[in-house]
């Protein structure tokens, strides 16, 4: 069985995934073009707004910690159009 993972913990994750997204390197041929810096910028949002998402729809979470995920889901949306755009 998979083991749980605190809000808050998955929360920094997601963040540490939008970094990582952030600090990857734009490769000299095709730039931000070429697919594989694409998909891996692509794949590190998907698993930050994956560990994420659910948060807001789980009993007992409180309000600050579903305006931080809203906050977290802005980022990712954000750090999308920056980097590939």
């Amino acid at each position: 069985m998979a083991k749980l993972i605190p809000a808050s913990e998955r929360v920094v994750r997601a963040r540490r995934l939008i970094q990582q997204a952030r600090e990857l390197p734009i490769p000299p041929e095709m730039g931000r073009k070429d697919f594989s810096y694409i998909a891996r910028v692509k794949d590190l949002l998907r698993q930050a707004r994956d560990l994420v998402k659910f948060i807001p729809m789980t009993a007992g979470v409180k309000a600050e910690m579903k305006d931080e995920v809203r906050r977290v889901l802005e980022e990712i949306e954000l750090a999308d159009e920056e980097i590939l755009t």
